[in-house]
């Protein structure tokens, strides 16, 4: 594929990136953050996994669905993870910071590992068909991983002694 072709369906996922991000902020405000977060990242997961059968010289409709999808994804997995936080009370901050820092790590983590896997097989085919199974391990943690405990009963309280302040 001409560098050109692949630079500019770099660019639609670019374009996709904000319909996706500005979609997933409505709806996070609508459904539960966490299924909605497993759902980005098990979508993700399946997209990268028949990534290699979608590629070739020419740009074909599998692999423009591929760019749409993956552009809408890719960056609308931000805005669940801080409606997450928010539970967290005074440590939301803390708590999405460390999100984005494990999300960094990860990243630069499967980055490198990338480039190392591309120097010793000649092609990236073996990369994406692990990292689909790490998005897959992913949307299952973001599903089962809830709200903290301690936070929880407070909220419990908070919520007894309004209803019980709201009957009088």
């Amino acid at each position: 594929m001409p560098v050109t072709v692949a630079s500019s369906l770099l660019a639609m996922v670019g374009i996709f990136n904000v319909v996706g991000t500005i979609s997933s902020g409505w709806l996070t405000d609508r459904i539960n953050p966490h299924c909605l977060l497993g759902s980005y990242y098990a979508l993700r997961g399946l997209l990268l996994m028949f990534l290699p059968a979608m590629t070739g010289p020419t740009v074909q409709l599998p692999l423009i669905s591929f760019v749409v999808l993956f552009g809408v994804l890719d960056v609308a997995t931000v805005p669940p993870p801080s409606r997450c936080a928010v539970s967290y009370g005074e440590d939301s901050a803390i708590a999405f910071g460390r999100v984005l820092a494990a999300h960094q790590l990860g990243a630069g983590l499967v980055a490198f590992g990338s480039g190392v896997a591309r120097a010793a097989l000649g092609s990236y085919d073996l990369v994406w068909m692990a990292t689909g199974p790490l998005c897959c391990a992913a949307a299952m943690l973001a599903v089962i991983i809830q709200r903290p405990a301690h936070n929880m009963k407070h909220g419990a309280a908070n919520q007894l002694a309004s209803s019980a302040g709201a009957g009088r």
